[in-house]
């Protein structure tokens, strides 16, 4: 198989090629939403994944997303294995179990065919590890290797989550660290080391399948995973969603080895920009932060954890048992939707 470094034929990568979210909200805000009775959720409050009704099953819900983007590593293998996890993930992120998926690939018709195989081996890995199938998908010839999937999932309707039912007095979990986009960005600048690498790799490999299992032995109130808009990005938009202000505990955020050190470095992705330029009329600091730190809650993440928001006691079962680290907590609504500390 042709070696080549699949990070080099990207400008952006992973959830960091995602468009601006002011830009994706002033799109979205010209569009007229679809309706249906057995439509339950769409994009409106910005969750995870589409909720639709099953005929004659009141109490089954089908759940729908996708996800794609450009290489965020070199190797294909793992690329189709963070890209599949990451589309997975929005399930997971509802409460749900994803079912089956489709294959969505852009592929240059200049690269070795191998390299596109040893990408949808990886993605079929993680699929069937989610205890889904890929029964077929669509490819189209690119510039740019991309790779997703479109993801069908269930969840029964007293077990969906979504991002719009966070509670006053609630604490807030995060199931991975930090520093993602930070790190992937050392590793295409050749500045990343190999346990920074790992640990990312690691991170973005890993299921959200076994939080989310975790997760369900306690009273979810809200959930989201944390993605390309950053911890803060999807912390606003659950904050928003639920109509409270969320508070962050920027000591107790969980950080990836050495994204700090890239991050002062100046390895620093295009989408961290986006998101504070969004964000910067949204957040207030009720002291000075490091500016370095507030990256890493800029950081565009790819296949990031689940942000959880539930009862305070039972945060703090759930956080002993699991190691999770309690990052914030639910407020009434104030001025702001975040409130950094």
């Amino acid at each position: 198989m042709e070696q080549i470094k699949l990070t080099t034929l990207a400008q952006s990568s992973g959830c960091a090629a995602k468009l601006a979210p002011s830009l994706l909200n002033q799109v979205l805000s010209r569009l007229t939403p679809m309706h249906s009775d057995k439509l339950l959720g769409g994009f409106e409050k910005s969750d995870d994944a589409l909720v639709y009704q099953l005929d004659g099953q009141e109490n089954r819900l089908l759940l729908q997303t996708v996800d794609f983007f450009p290489p965020m590593v070199d190797d294909p293998y793992t690329f189709g294995q963070v890209a599949a996890a990451n589309a997975l993930s929005d399930i997971w992120a509802m409460g749900g179990e994803p079912a089956v998926c489709l294959n969505i690939v852009c592929f240059p018709n200049t690269l070795d065919i191998e390299i596109l195989t040893e990408i949808l081996k990886g993605g079929q890995d993680k699929a069937q590890e989610a205890g889904a199938v890929i029964a077929g998908g669509h490819s189209i010839v690119a510039d740019v290797p991309t790779y997703g999937l479109s993801v069908t999932g269930f969840v029964d309707r007293d077990k969906l989550w979504t991002n719009a039912n966070a509670h006053v007095g609630d604490a807030l979990i995060l199931t991975k660290a930090l520093g993602v986009g930070i790190i992937t960005t050392a590793i295409k600048g050749e500045r990343a080391t190999e346990s920074a690498a790992k640990a990312a790799i690691e991170s973005m490999t890993t299921l959200n399948k076994y939080a989310r299992e975790q997760a369900q032995r306690y009273t979810i109130h809200a959930a989201t995973d944390v993605t390309g808009f950053s911890l803060l990005g999807h912390g606003f938009e659950m904050a928003e969603a639920s109509g409270v202000t969320i508070k962050i505990n920027t000591q107790a955020i969980p950080i990836l080895e050495d994204a700090l050190l890239y991050t002062e470095e100046g390895f620093t992705p295009g989408g961290l920009y986006r998101n504070r330029e969004y964000l910067k009329e949204k957040v207030h600091r009720e002291h000075e932060i490091s500016p370095f730190l507030e990256d890493i809650l800029y950081d565009p993440q790819t296949s990031g954890g689940l942000l959880l928001s539930l009862p305070k006691k039972e945060a703090e079962e759930f956080s002993a048992h699991s190691g999770y680290p309690i990052i914030g907590e639910v407020l009434p609504a104030g001025e702001k939707r975040i409130v950094l500390v």
